[in-house]
């Protein structure tokens, strides 16, 4: 299972359901990344999604406590056991962890590797990805050249979970 997510200097996520600033061509490359694939969110960020439609092109799973969710086109679980049994089904090199901030920190733990766009600005956030620059089981492994849209700088990075 693999983590994607784009990160301010301090980590922060979100704000009031919204992303900090959307990126055209970070969006461009989270749609790359996750193309036919798995993609995992919360309830939240499932409703935060464009027109609260389903990614296209890939299987969409909403981790949601409630399981108030009725539409045919996701698969709804309530708990992680749920979850994991749902994600037998595919590779698990095909899963992405997409949010949001509780998400994140519930499977973080079971993540091997996370691409991180880190976005070289500070913005008024309610939601935080773990540090990963600070802990210990994470190593980063790649970081892209300087990235610029519309005066917003970027790096892609790409952290691997060490053994």
């Amino acid at each position: 299972m693999k983590a994607i997510v784009a990160v301010d200097l301090n980590w922060g996520i979100g704000y009031k359901g919204n992303l900090l600033k959307s990126i055209p061509p970070d969006l461009k490359r989270f749609k790359e990344l996750t193309i036919n694939k798995v993609v995992v969110m919360g309830r939240e960020t499932f409703e935060s999604l464009p027109k609260k439609q389903p990614l296209k092109d890939r299987v969409n799973i909403v981790l949601s406590k409630s399981g108030l969710i009725s539409d045919e086109r996701v698969v709804v679980c309530s708990c992680l056991n749920q979850l994991f049994n749902e994600l037998l089904k595919y590779n698990t090199d095909d899963v992405f962890v997409i949010g949001g901030e509780s998400v994140y920190s519930q499977l973080l733990p079971y993540c091997t590797e996370a691409y991180i766009t880190k976005i070289q600005n500070t913005y008024t956030a309610d939601r935080h990805f773990i540090n990963l620059d600070e802990s210990e089981s994470w190593e980063l492994v790649y970081k892209s050249d300087l990235h610029t849209y519309d005066d917003v700088e970027f790096y892609y990075t790409k952290y691997v979970k060490q053994r």
